[in-house]
């Protein structure tokens, strides 16, 4: 089992600040230490690299190695503001441009339940904000701001990679009786008993709301919630290989994410809002 690669910011016996920022493999990212969590996030896409609840195993897989430029494969990539392919534009990058682009960092804060966080993205005609709560949960919202004249269409996802024991011995619950559709296969479905992806997954379902991922190998459950996105979308690349990746890292994670507008778009008018959210806690 490999470590998880940010954990070398905390293997130090000194106390550290709650939030400080380092240079990691050509990034700036933000190393939080708080008693009851730690975690990483990237400038780059505001991206949650890394998250530990005290006592327990990492919840998020992060690759061991990161592109010189470009997007970083692991924790949770904001897609936005389309996720997958863009409906039109072959060359534009898949799952969008607020993965590759820094965001700002408008606000930090610690107290008793964890730490607070508000990431700021302007780009063109929309501002899109991360707000992070963490500590004993996981609590991510994204919301996008129209503020154009014209209506306009948009997609998007918390694309959330799992850290598990090993893909092969987990199962996902919550989802019987959902509709969905097969990528892999290109054929509509439907849920029957418990989710398991060994061999590769890649299927959206019409699910928002509470689904469990139990963790044999680790001996451990994970409630994810993904609101009331309209849509959950489960991966898994299978024995396709990942540019960058270990086929021993492949094994490590499966994506749980939260999405929208993937289907069908959405559509906002000027001064519209939309919203996306993903929480995760341990199960009791």
């Amino acid at each position: 089992m490999h470590e998880h690669p940010l954990q070398r910011f905390f293997k130090s016996l000194r106390e550290r600040p709650v939030f400080a920022w380092e240079r990691y493999q050509m990034r700036d990212v933000l190393v939080i230490d708080h008693p009851l969590c730690q975690a990483v996030f990237s400038r780059q896409g505001a991206q949650l690299l890394h998250f530990q609840p005290r006592g327990q195993k990492p919840w998020l897989w992060c690759a061991a190695k990161w592109p010189h430029v470009g997007a970083i494969r692991g924790g949770v990539p904001v897609c936005w503001p389309w996720y997958g392919r863009h409906p039109s534009e072959n060359a534009w990058p898949s799952h969008g441009w607020a993965r590759l682009l820094d965001w700002k960092l408008l606000d930090s804060s610690s107290a008793e339940d964890g730490v607070r966080l508000h990431w700021q993205l302007q780009l063109c005609d929309w501002q899109v904000d991360l707000h992070a709560h963490l500590g004993e949960r996981m609590d991510l919202r994204l919301s996008t701001e129209h503020q154009d004249d014209m209506p306009c269409q948009l997609s998007q996802a918390l694309h959330a990679y799992w850290r598990i024991g090993d893909v092969g011995e987990i199962a996902l619950s919550g989802l019987e009786g959902a509709q969905g559709y097969d990528q892999l296969n290109r054929q509509v479905c439907q849920q029957e008993g418990e989710l398991r992806v060994d061999g590769g997954c890649q299927r959206v379902f019409q699910h928002d709301g509470e689904l469990q991922l139990k963790d044999h190998a680790w001996q451990r459950e994970l409630c994810i919630d993904t609101g009331d996105s309209g849509d959950t979308v489960v991966w898994h690349p299978g024995a396709r290989p990942l540019l960058g990746v270990s086929w021993d890292e492949v094994s490590e994670f499966v994506c749980v994410e939260a999405a929208a507008g993937g289907t069908d778009s959405l559509h906002l008018a000027p001064g519209e809002k939309a919203h996306l959210s993903l929480q995760a806690w341990a199960a009791a």
